[in-house]
């Protein structure tokens, strides 16, 4: 498998996704629709979808595609690419440039390949199991023993309240040096690229956390769901450094 041929591939969906994205960025006449469960949506991310599936199934006519906004084509495929096409809709919409756009690469259903890019920043943060770079540059998850040294991100303090113990969410919250919701794609590129320590979702989508796991696990990551359940068939994450990842489970579930 020539795995450089694909990651050349996730440039050229980039920089086809960024140019529909960028203009409506800070757009003042962006009009912003929801769907059934309450979820923002824009113009941008369905035609930023259409562009990326439009390239997918003329380069690739035998692999299947996963999409947040258009559903599933081939989903039993060999290869089958997963789309967000702006992951951080709310971020995008009220002009925090903290969203990004996620698409992953599966072979008989695992994950191999995944990219956040960030349109505005022009920040491209690619994984494999092997490897992971930031606009070609290799990086690394930041080693830290302590949790009192760490910085811990996650995007909604709501969704934990309404889905996981929230208590425990705080006393993990008391333990870290910092806590931000610096988050959504974001806090994970903030995570493989060192810049921070933990990132926790308590409920995610397979579009939304199938491209992180080779982005975390190629910066020398761990990543699981919530419970340390494996993340393929949780419905959360939890992405964290190694030397704090198990602390960060216990807390989280005690």
């Amino acid at each position: 498998m020539n795995l450089q041929e694909y990651i050349r591939f996730f440039h050229t969906l980039a920089e086809t996704s960024a140019e529909v994205i960028r203009p409506d960025f800070f757009n003042p006449e962006l009009s912003v629709e929801y769907k059934a469960d309450k979820s923002p949506v824009t113009i941008a991310d369905r035609e930023a979808e259409k562009a990326i599936r439009s390239l997918i199934n003329k380069q690739y006519p035998r692999h299947g595609i996963i999409g947040e906004e258009f559903g599933n084509e081939k989903a039993d495929a060999e290869f089958v690419w997963t789309l967000d096409p702006i992951d951080g809709t709310i971020a995008f919409t009220t002009g925090v440039p903290l969203f990004g756009t996620l698409i992953g690469l599966l072979h008989h259903r695992q994950p191999i390949a995944g990219m956040i890019h960030q349109p505005v920043t022009d920040l491209t943060c690619i994984g494999t199991s092997e490897q992971t770079t930031l606009n070609g540059r290799p990086v690394k998850v930041r080693s830290v023993s302590s949790l009192k040294n760490a910085t811990l991100l996650t995007t909604d303090i709501k969704n934990v309240k309404a889905h996981r113990n929230y208590p425990s969410f705080q006393n993990l919250i008391d333990r870290v040096d910092i806590f931000r919701t610096w988050a959504d794609c974001y806090g994970y590129l903030l995570v493989a690229c060192g810049y921070a320590d933990i990132m926790v979702d308590p409920i995610m989508h397979e579009w939304d956390k199938l491209p992180l796991i080779p982005i975390i696990q190629g910066a020398g990551g761990t990543i699981t769901g919530w419970e340390r359940d494996d993340v393929l068939q949780a419905n959360s994450c939890v992405a964290a450094a190694p030397t704090l990842h198990s602390r960060v489970i216990e807390i989280l579930n005690t």
